[in-house]
């Protein structure tokens, strides 16, 4: 398969060590795994290679007689219709206990497992989100059950699994050349936990947890809009086998107000306006997200005016400054006139009295 120098695919130099040859496969082998190159054929090219120079430098026998300038032959099977072996399978067969650990979280059966994550759903006024608020919320949390402290039985109704011997696997022997191969696999009738529950819990009903109303204090900021949501750290279900908690997921919904729309931090609002103050102007009040303000009408606005208010909207969650208050003029007209209304009207846009 190759034909460069195994020390050299390797990295190493002739004299190095077989804790120095683990190393470097090591670190080879986790760069370019199929598994962990999928669709690579440069990849699976080269982790060829180095499985092929560790096969050879990592067998005292045949590592000596590479070194003596002979050359190696492998079994039938060994290198014919190659296919490479899994990752974890791979490790647990170059006695690389650690590594498999390190990356599984453990021996089968017992792997770490983080938490889910929950949501919360909660919903403000749009007067909440523009000044700020705390809420109290109450989310549901799976609790170790204290009858059986996580087991899922009764106290002392758990044993050692007899197929697996409370190893949580089932480990196979097999030759492979002139190499006795291992093939591990999860136990079916444990589960790979390694135990066997005779009598379940009667508290938690053999799931080994009980579910309680947990009450956090959620701060909602300045600024927030609809939709957004806020990440507490920790707050979420907690992890199997020590592993770590969930996160706490709250979505802030804003209501809809009746007086403004919001357009990220600007508000924008509707405001009535006489047909004597569209034509000759004149002063007007608008509501603001804190109060009211005046807004000056210019002669001969016409209906649907925009105006804007500048600072007078929603603070903005990244710089805390404040958007603007659009307003839009609705100019009413009158349904009823009386006789001298009308005369003037009339004087005034059709060209005056007839005579």
């Amino acid at each position: 398969m190759a034909t460069r120098d195994y020390y050299e695919i390797l990295g190493v130099k002739r004299d190095a060590s077989a804790d120095d040859l683990k190393k470097a496969f090591r670190h080879l082998a986790r760069k370019y795994h199929p598994d962990l190159n999928k669709g690579s054929k440069e990849a699976e090219e080269k982790f060829k290679e180095i499985n092929e120079a560790y096969q050879v430098l990592g067998d005292p026998a045949k590592k000596a007689q590479y070194d003596q300038g002979g050359n190696v032959e492998f079994a039938p099977g060994e290198t014919a219709g190659y296919r490479p072996p899994s990752y974890d399978d791979l490790f647990r067969d170059y006695g690389l206990g650690d590594i498999f650990n390190a990356f599984s979280g453990g021996p089968r059966g017992m792997r770490q497992r983080g938490g889910a994550d929950l949501r919360y759903d909660i919903e403000i006024s749009i007067a909440d989100a523009f000044s700020g608020t705390k809420n109290t919320v109450a989310v549901p949390h799976d609790y170790e059950c204290g009858t059986c402290h996580g087991t899922g039985a009764e106290p002392g109704h758990v044993k050692d699994c007899p197929t697996c011997h409370g190893t949580g696997e089932i480990r196979n022997p097999r030759k492979v050349g002139n190499r006795t191969m291992m093939s591990i696999a999860q136990c079916p009738d444990c589960g790979g936990t390694g135990k066997i529950i005779d009598k379940p819990c009667s508290t938690c009903k053999g799931s080994g947890t009980v579910q309680k109303m947990r009450r956090i204090e959620v701060t909602i900021p300045r600024g927030v809009e609809d939709g957004q949501f806020l990440r507490i750290a920790g707050e979420g279900e907690p992890g199997e086998n020590q592993g770590p908690p969930g996160d706490l997921y709250v979505v802030v919904h804003v209501k809809k107000d009746e007086i403004f729309e919001r357009h990220g931090a600007d508000l924008q609002t509707t405001a009535a306006v006489g047909l004597a103050t569209a034509l000759l102007g004149g002063e007007i009040t608008v509501p603001t997200i804190t109060g009211s303000a005046s807004l000056k009408i210019p002669r001969g606005t016409q209906s649907h005016t925009l105006f804007r208010l500048r600072g007078q909207g929603m603070p903005s969650l990244s710089s805390g400054n404040r958007g603007d208050l659009l307003v839009r003029v609705i100019v009413k007209i009158p349904a009823n006139l009386t006789k001298k209304q009308e005369e003037l009207m009339k004087e005034a846009f059709v060209g005056g009295p007839a005579g």
